[in-house]
């Protein structure tokens, strides 16, 4: 007899029996969560289907039912990514209660996790067992599968995007079958997962390389732009881990450096200055530059003030590696190679500078984050092959509120390019397959690997066919899941 959860087995099912088996994890329409919307708020969707499952089985269910109605399957967790990578017209495949802790070895230093449990959640059951994370972006909240199949990164110039940290990883493959992979185990596979955008199958366990907890400390101080710039690489070298905010009406570089340290935790932070200024105040000034634009000049430099003291703090890793996102926003980053790091910033430094003296320019908010990561062999990775700088703007939504970003974000783009530049693929970007292919080496080996273990495209929802696979037409366009449409993008 097969096994209940054998692929073989689902595909003797009755179809109303599987509509039965489904329905205890199908997302009501009258939810608000049969609709979906990313954190930023910039980009939302009405799937065909929405499903919470609880456990492999409920997985394959799923994709037996995209398999057989010809649907997309589009995995998601929390939405966090400020692009349309996780939109979809067809069913969704939330992955928030596969949220597991599956195993710890805390003598070879490794973990096993399902791939929805959010980095916050990791982090304190690796606590327990005195553990960390050997890096972490600026943010937590993000599912363990969402930031590997998206390379994700922290910053050190020494230390690879977080998918270099994964051992091994767990698929079920658009056919239902049920896969491992590791650099010895369909190593194809693994390096096109590692950064797959979710397209080479469904993640179901992550094996993820720790380290022995441990605490940082922290230095921020402030230095002039210029300064900043010229003395990049000592900079850059003096920490483990290093990353730049930069002020550009007030021509400031906050640089902060952090180090794991034996000192015991003293953490740094004053509601008045965090909460009421730096959040309240801030917001509420920049809702009201909507309608006075030269007034962004002025806040920058103010919010540049606030931050200009020396501070020092020691803390548990993962606080201070993260920091407060604040507010919906929209964003841009891009990766140049390390070398390009100082060229590129000088030239950033020229047209911002030409914009904020012009009545009429651009006004962009603050700060510019720099951050830097070490190179990588991960097919798609934008760190693949070299030491790499990441630069990315912003544009906040003071209390949700559209601001413009278009020609701020176009202009920053093509100077980015100009200097080799890789978009985040996590951020929204109109680079196309003509223009990712010379960026990225193996890309068709990617492509290669996606037509042999989804040869029908259940994994690739619109961004995928858009970027990957170049499909045009208005069901891919840029724009078909913006949540204002038409907005003020100008």
């Amino acid at each position: 007899m097969l096994p209940l959860s054998s692929p073989s087995y689902l595909r003797t099912l009755p179809t109303e029996a599987l509509y039965q088996a489904l329905r205890p994890i199908t997302v009501p329409l009258s939810s608000k969560n049969a609709r979906f919307t990313n954190w930023g708020r910039t980009f939302t969707c009405n799937p065909l289907a929405v499903f919470e499952p609880e456990s492999e089985y409920h997985c394959q269910l799923v994709l037996e039912l995209a398999r057989r109605e010809g649907e997309v399957v589009r995995a998601v967790g929390v939405g966090h990514s400020p692009s349309d990578l996780a939109c979809t017209s067809g069913y969704m495949l939330r992955t928030t209660k596969l949220d597991r802790l599956l195993e710890v070895n805390v003598d070879k230093q490794y973990v096993v996790a399902q791939a929805g449990i959010t980095l916050e959640s990791l982090h304190a059951q690796l606590a327990q067992h005195g553990l960390a994370m050997i890096n972490v972006g600026s943010i937590s909240d993000q599912t363990l599968g969402g930031i590997i199949t998206t390379a994700t990164h922290g910053t050190g110039i020494d230390y690879g995007v977080i998918s270099t940290h994964v051992i091994a990883l767990t698929l079920l493959l658009a056919d239902g079958t049920h896969v491992s992979c590791s650099r010895s185990e369909r190593p194809d596979l693994f390096i096109a997962s590692v950064c797959g955008l979710g397209s080479t199958g469904l993640v179901l366990t992550v094996t993820l390389q720790v380290e022995p907890a441990f605490r940082l400390r922290e230095v921020q101080e402030v230095f002039a732009f210029h300064d900043c710039v010229r003395n990049l690489h000592s900079l850059v070298h003096a920490s483990q881990h290093v990353r730049l905010w930069w002020f550009p009406a007030a021509d400031k570089v906050r640089v902060s450096s952090a180090d794991r340290s034996a000192e015991p935790c003293a953490p740094a932070g004053n509601w008045f200055w965090d909460t009421l200024v730096s959040f309240h105040l801030i917001q509420f000034l920049l809702f009201i530059a909507r309608y006075i634009p030269s007034l962004n000049i002025s806040i920058g430099r103010f919010a540049a003030w606030i931050a200009s003291g020396r501070l020092i703090t020691v803390d548990v890793s993962h606080r201070i590696f993260n920091v407060d996102c604040r507010f919906p926003q929209h964003t841009s980053e891009w990766a140049i190679p390390y070398e390009n790091a100082q060229a590129c910033l000088e030239d950033l430094h020229t047209w911002l500078q030409q914009e904020i003296a012009d009545p009429h320019g651009l006004r962009p908010h603050f700060p510019i984050e720099i951050r830097f990561s070490d190179s990588d062999d991960i097919w798609l990775s934008p760190s693949n092959g070299q030491k790499t700088c990441w630069i990315g703007i912003i544009q906040f939504k003071p209390y949700g509120c559209q601001v413009p970003y278009k020609k701020l974000f176009s202009r920053f783009e093509a100077i980015l390019a100009q200097h080799n530049g890789r978009p985040h693929w996590a951020k929204a970007h109109g680079l196309r397959p003509d223009d990712l292919r010379p960026l990225y080496s193996r890309f068709d080996d990617f492509i290669r690997v996606l037509e042999e273990v989804d040869p029908r495209g259940m994994f690739r929802n619109e961004y995928v066919q858009r970027h990957i696979f170049g499909r045009q037409g208005k069901e891919f366009d840029g724009r078909v899941f913006k949540r204002y449409n038409p907005s003020i993008r100008k």
